[in-house]
């Protein structure tokens, strides 16, 4: 059993849908950020930089913190070909991966910082994050023109870490714009199953 202690953001959404697609038994711990929950000593003892999503897997054992980190932990942990075992195809995953949490997952949070959470707007550094994030969208087309999936031929935990930044373009003020290929491959991501569940966690 997996303790998952998450709350309903991109990062937490990541690793349900994972943990969703391996069909691994979860136990969710729901980490109301709004009360200041993960600044809390319990949770501070998992992890001491006071974020979510962090797991606890008693048959590791291992706490572990970063969603990037937990997606490659959780896909070797029980062999799924969500993450190839070596190679080109490895690497190219890993590429996307650090993709949405360097330039995608940084960028579409920044525009949310500042079109919602400053006291006053800042519409030059706004514009900033906004031309950037269609940049990025412009650099998930050309790849998704060219292959099925992030990663290339196959649906990967490239594809999960980045749905969730996607799912509330719309929310954050991001247009997707005529970009038919992420089109598709948001829609083809929206009717798994298991994103569906995923996105639901916590309830």
């Amino acid at each position: 059993m997996i303790d998952f202690h998450t709350a309903p953001t991109p990062n937490g959404r990541k690793v349900s849908i994972l943990l969703e697609e391996l069909a691994l038994p979860y136990q969710v711990h729901t980490v109301n950020l709004s009360k200041g929950e993960q600044k809390a000593p319990g949770f501070l003892a998992l992890n001491a930089n006071g974020k979510i999503p962090v797991i606890v897997d008693s048959e590791g054992p291992v706490v572990l913190a970063e969603s990037g980190a937990i997606l490659i932990y959780l896909a070797e942990k029980t062999g799924s070909a969500l993450l190839p075992a070596t190679g080109a195809a490895r690497a190219q995953v890993f590429q996307w991966l650090m993709f949405q949490i360097s330039g995608l997952g940084a960028t579409f949070g920044r525009v949310f910082y500042f079109r919602s959470r400053l006291p006053e707007p800042q519409p030059v550094g706004l514009a900033h994050f906004e031309t950037e994030a269609q940049r990025l969208l412009d650099v998930m087309e050309t790849q998704l023109a060219a292959h099925p999936w992030l990663g290339g031929d196959t649906y990967s935990i490239a594809d999960i870490a980045t749905y969730p930044w996607m799912a509330p373009h719309e929310k954050l003020g991001i247009p997707l714009g005529e970009r038919p290929a992420v089109r598709r491959w948001m829609d083809t991501m929206a009717q798994r199953p298991a994103v569906i569940a995923g996105m639901a966690v916590p309830g």
